[in-house]
């Protein structure tokens, strides 16, 4: 099949959704379908507020209507709801062709905890750029349930993998580290709940891999954390394995990529039982689950790093990918043809 995937992250942005594409559009090519990328390259674009690293598309719309046009595309699946998403929406709708959709982030969550945005606004609006969409794909079995009680339709699962090849056990740096050594990746923004890590009382040391609008303030109100700045994603397995416990403070990510990543290198989750790590991390073997935190990470400690990665090698992007194919829809019911071979580097 021909496929078009519309989106506002993309590289050089570094985080989940940039990685769950990237990883989706590896495996649709090894099985044979023709991918084009339709993201922010090469279009004018503005620092997306509070998210500077983050551009956004200044009037996409032409630029989205003449690559579909040219690209005639059996599916368009419609991956963020930002500028580029929009124009895709508005270019579907006025041809008449079905899309799909993907709910990865939690908005209005964020919104509310940057702007004291009310949460039935930023809903509202969710629903009406989702409404038209054939499926709308989220990562687990309680996003469904969230997205479906507060009013969205066609609300289906869509999971994540991870790379067992690249992330994977290797050599632990031992020297000069004071042990235990908690470790956090993602962005540094109040969304995240990164303070909630920072402020405990833990013996041993503290690493933060990431950047975001908060780093300065953190920085200077947390002296004896390292902070270490982003890192590229070939790089992070290498400080995973440095790592005795992976921290994960979020209430509010819809999945948390990052805690795969760590468990596939045999890195117990220390994280708060709510929609994310409940999907993800299997309790008292994966990681520890609890509303006290600190406590989450004392037990972790004594988890076996064997049975963290084995229960990580249950998640591959061969069949994450497979269940995005399935929730994929024609942009016409008569235009949809059989698999192409990958011939181009689109």
């Amino acid at each position: 099949m021909r496929i078009a995937i519309v989106t506002d992250a993309w590289a050089p942005q570094v985080n989940g959704v940039v990685n769950t594409l990237r990883a989706t559009r590896k495996q649709l090519r090894r099985m044979g379908h023709t991918v084009m990328m339709i993201t922010t390259e090469g279009l004018r674009s503005y620092s997306c507020p509070t998210y500077p690293e983050i551009r956004l598309a200044y009037k996409p719309y032409a630029r989205v209507a003449a690559t579909l046009d040219n690209f005639a595309p059996d599916c368009i699946h419609i991956a963020t709801e930002g500028p580029m998403g929009l124009a895709a929406r508005r270019y579907c709708l006025s041809h008449g062709l079905d899309f799909t959709t993907a709910y990865h982030t939690r908005f209005p969550e964020y919104l509310r905890s940057r702007f004291h945005l009310p949460l039935a606004l930023s809903y509202r609006w969710l629903r009406w750029f989702h409404g038209p969409s054939k499926a709308v794909m989220v990562p687990t079995p309680r996003m469904q349930q969230a997205l479906e009680s507060s009013g969205f339709r066609r609300v289906v699962q869509w999971s994540r993998g991870v790379d067992t090849d690249h992330f994977k056990p290797g050599p632990r740096e031992e020297s000069s580290l004071s042990r235990p050594l908690y470790l956090y990746v993602g962005r540094l923004a109040v969304e995240k709940n990164i303070e909630a890590f920072l402020q405990m009382e833990l013996p041993g040391s503290k690493w933060v891999i990431g950047d975001g609008p908060m780093r300065d303030e953190l920085e200077r109100k947390y002296p004896d954390v390292r902070f270490l700045g982003s890192k590229p994603h070939d790089a992070l397995p290498g400080y995973y394995n440095c790592a005795d416990v992976f921290v994960f403070p979020s209430r509010t990510d819809t999945f948390g990529l990052v805690m795969i990543e760590a468990m596939a290198c045999g890195v117990p989750v220390a994280a708060f039982p709510v929609e994310g790590p409940i999907d993800v991390v299997e309790e008292g073997r994966s990681g520890v689950l609890n509303h006290d935190l600190t406590r989450a990470c004392f037990e972790a400690l004594t988890l076996k790093r064997s049975a963290v990665r084995e229960h990580a090698l249950s998640y591959s992007w061969e069949a994450a990918t497979q269940q995005f194919l399935r929730n994929l829809h024609p942009v016409r019911e008569n235009r949809l043809v059989a698999p192409l071979p990958q011939t181009s580097a689109i």
